[in-house]
């Protein structure tokens, strides 16, 4: 009888678990402004995938608070590591979302597939998969950090009048910064990043394939121990470079995305210099490492996402 009274014990224990979703966990500190990743297991898939994981799957959350509602999209993560293992394919997907206030906030997710349907306009439909129509909370307490961590006062948002400011304390923020160089992301660390040239003839001024892209040796001395790296290590010298701009009080650094048939011709977030819908998830996993250490040290990433050499690449201008 003790025995059938502990197993009946053991699966009520379980069964009553309806909250676990073994397709879902959350990581990141549960705290305002901070960042909260939705990790799914969803389809397994790869970069080159003929059924492209960034344009043939729809995957976002709804995330809402009492009247505050956001629509957050999510993004193929190939193993969930790729920054570390330089994956290309996976199985996993996340959803990162920054709360604006504490307390419990709700959350469900679609995920859907369907031709293009990533980039479709309207409210057009696909076929539900994975995890579709997941749902849980969060519980979100204050942040614990404090300035110059960007994640201490809140978004940077339009203040009016000339000034950004704080979203959480009203506070005025004036920035003030690095414009150069603007392939700050030409490093050597990150994966699949090289100066790309047809050419064999060049002008005085233009970027020269032959010589090496930045490395930022001069700063390896500025990384810290505790500071963040991938890869056994890579990483050190934008890092520490940063390190050493917040030391000076530079509050803003301005950058490139994509230069494709610009000047530098070094710096993209696709898997291939000649690719237009494919991204490399390892490429930017390590970005996200850099611009999360930013954050930290309360240093804005001013994103350039095109240069006049290359403003018709993408929908001939029209976006």
């Amino acid at each position: 009888m003790k025995h059938f009274t502990f197993l009946l014990l053991i699966w009520l224990a379980y069964s009553c678990q309806t909250s676990v979703n073994p397709t879902l966990k959350i990581e990141g500190e549960l705290q305002q402004w901070h960042k909260v990743t939705l990790v799914l297991n969803g389809p397994a898939t790869s970069e080159m995938a003929e059924e492209n994981p960034f344009l043939d799957y729809k995957l976002e959350a709804i995330f809402t608070q009492g009247t505050s509602s956001y629509t957050v999209p999510g993004y193929f993560a190939a193993d969930g590591n790729a920054g570390e293992t330089s994956a290309r394919e996976g199985s996993i997907w996340k959803i990162h979302f920054r709360p604006d206030a504490s307390g419990t906030w709700n959350y469900r997710v679609s995920f859907q597939k369907g031709k293009n349907l990533a980039v479709l306009d309207g409210d057009v439909q696909g076929e539900a998969i994975g995890p579709d129509g997941a749902e849980g909370s969060l519980d979100i307490i204050e942040t614990d950090k404090s300035a110059p961590d960007f994640r201490a006062r809140g978004r940077i948002v339009n203040g009016g009048k000339g000034y950004f400011k704080f979203q959480g304390t009203d506070e005025i923020w004036i920035k003030n910064g690095a414009d150069s160089p603007e392939n700050f992301l030409a490093f050597q660390d990150f994966d699949q990043t090289l100066r790309f040239s047809l050419k064999s003839v060049f002008r005085e001024g233009e970027a020269n394939p032959d010589i090496q892209i930045h490395s930022y040796e001069p700063h390896l001395s500025d990384w810290k121990e505790g500071d963040p790296t991938w890869q056994n290590g890579n990483g050190k010298g934008i890092i520490g470079a940063l390190n050493y701009l917040q030391s000076v009080g530079v509050n803003s650094v301005y950058m490139l995305t994509l230069n494709i048939l610009g000047d530098g011709k070094d710096v993209w977030p696709y898997n291939d210099y000649n690719e237009r819908y494919r991204f490399d998830c390892s490429k930017l996993d390590q970005w996200e490492v850099v611009f999360d250490h930013m954050e930290s040290l309360g240093i804005m990433a001013h994103f350039v996402l095109q240069e006049t050499e290359n403003e018709c690449l993408l929908d001939i201008g029209q976006t």
